[in-house]
C-alpha cells in the first residue's frame, strides 16, 4: 500500500513538472532577482527567486519552525494575468530537512500560486499552495499555504539575448 502511494505521488509530481515545462505563457514577471520573507503562520523563513529563462524561475526556500528546519528548491513557470504585474505560477521541486524529534526527512513539492508586483515600489507579494510528499517524517504529506514578500534586487531588462528569448 505504501509503495502504491509513493508511485502515485511520484506520478503527480511528474505530471506537474511536465505541465510547467510545456506551458506557453503570454506574459511574465517584471524582475530577474528577488528575495524576502515567507510565512505560513507557524513556519517562517527566507525566499530567493531567480529568473533563469523567460517566464521561468528557480526559487530557494529556507524554512524554520520551533522543532524543524528545511531547505526547498522549486522550478516555477509564470503566466501573466492582465499584464506582467499580476501572475499565477505552477512549479515543482524537492526539499530536505531535520526534525528534532524524528530526524532527517526529504520529499517532493508541488506549487501553485499568485503574485503581484506592487506598483511604484520594488516589492512582490505572493500567496501559494505547496503540497508535499514526505519521506522519513511522521507526516507522509503536508498541504501548507503561505505568503511571501520579496524585495526586487534586479529588474528584468529587455536587451540582448533575453529580448530574443522573450517570445519562448
Amino acid at each position: 500500500m505504501k509503495l502504491l502511494s509513493s508511485l502515485y505521488s511520484l506520478h503527480i509530481v511528474s505530471c506537474l513538472l511536465l505541465a510547467v515545462l510545456l506551458a506557453r505563457p503570454a506574459a511574465a514577471q517584471k524582475y530577474r532577482t528577488a528575495a524576502g520573507i515567507r510565512s505560513d503562520g507557524t513556519n517562517y523563513g527566507i525566499s530567493i527567486q531567480q529568473l533563469i529563462l523567460p517566464k521561468t524561475t528557480i526559487e530557494g526556500l529556507g524554512m524554520f519552525a520551533p522543532r524543524e528546519h528545511s531547505a526547498t528548491v522549486l522550478a516555477e513557470r509564470h503566466f501573466g494575468i492582465l499584464g506582467p504585474s499580476l501572475n499565477y505560477y505552477f512549479g515543482a521541486g524537492g526539499h530536505f530537512g531535520n526534525n528534532r524529534d524524528t530526524g532527517n526527512f526529504w520529499g517532493f513539492d508541488g506549487l501553485a500560486g499568485v503574485e503581484y508586483k506592487i506598483a511604484f515600489i520594488p516589492f512582490v507579494v505572493s500567496f501559494d499552495f505547496k503540497p508535499t510528499i514526505e519521506y522519513g517524517s511522521a507526516d507522509w504529506n503536508r498541504f501548507p499555504t503561505a505568503v511571501s514578500v520579496r524585495y526586487i534586487f534586479l529588474k528584468k531588462k529587455k536587451t540582448g539575448i533575453f529580448q530574443v528569448l522573450d517570445g519562448l
